[in-house]
């Protein structure tokens, strides 16, 4: 395995790289793995995308996983969100409610798929508005 180029915190580009480290683990599916778990991978990947952007634009944020609230504050500070990417608030709940037995319903496969085309979606808009795109992109 070859270690993936490594950047400041404070660079958009080490939450990117982040954020495509968890897409990554996203797609890993392998036999006994929980789609819950899988989808929480999801969530932190749109997540880190969206704090890349904040940390390009200067902005501080909150240590949340609430996609939404993150979102909001980016529109407040000018940035025009696509529609699509406001629906990757639905990622939210693989946060938390997914994380834990009976929390919430099982994720089924379609599920999983959607949560990791949305999340892929994030990601490449994230890229754009910093104007970066990863290397060894998952």
């Amino acid at each position: 395995m070859t270690p993936r180029e490594r950047f400041a915190p404070d660079d958009p580009r080490e939450w990117l790289s982040r954020a495509h480290s968890n897409l990554r683990k996203a797609q890993m599916t392998t036999s006994g793995v929980f789609f819950e778990d899988l989808c929480f991978d999801t969530q932190q990947a749109a997540e880190k995308s969206i704090k890349a952007v904040m940390i390009a634009r200067g902005i501080d944020f909150p240590y949340i996983h609430n996609i939404a609230k993150l979102l909001s504050i980016l529109e407040e500070d000018g940035v025009q969100i696509p529609l699509e990417i406001l629906q990757a608030e639905r990622l939210t709940r693989y946060a938390h409610e997914t994380r834990y037995p009976g929390a919430a319903e099982p994720v089924t496969q379609s599920d999983y798929e959607r949560a990791v085309a949305l999340a892929q979606v994030v990601v490449a808009w994230a890229e754009a508005q910093i104007g970066w795109t990863n290397p060894d992109p998952a």
